[in-house]
């Protein structure tokens, strides 16, 4: 049985890495940095997206700024052909 986490990824989902610049609510002049990880499709980002829905929603500071890293964990393997000549006794 494969879990659901595997399932995403073979959907094309890959690791998500944001790092989230916002102002702090009482020092609007001061930036506060805030590292968020999770399971997520490019191009569109749609969980993403909706958790930077919930943060303008429902947490005070304000976002200065969002860098996104994807990676894809699954998907088509290096390979390279070798010659060999094995010796059989």
């Amino acid at each position: 049985m494969t879990t659901s986490d595997f399932k995403r990824q073979l959907d094309g989902y890959g690791l998500l890495t944001a790092q989230i610049l916002y102002h702090l609510p009482d020092h609007p002049k001061l930036l506060q940095s805030f590292l968020w990880q999770t399971f997520d499709k490019a191009p569109d980002f749609p969980e993403l997206t909706r958790f930077l829905h919930f943060w303008e929603r429902d947490i005070e500071g304000r976002l200065h700024s969002v860098t996104v890293s994807h990676r894809d964990l699954i998907g088509p393997t290096d390979w390279r052909l070798l010659e060999a000549n094995p010796v059989l006794h």
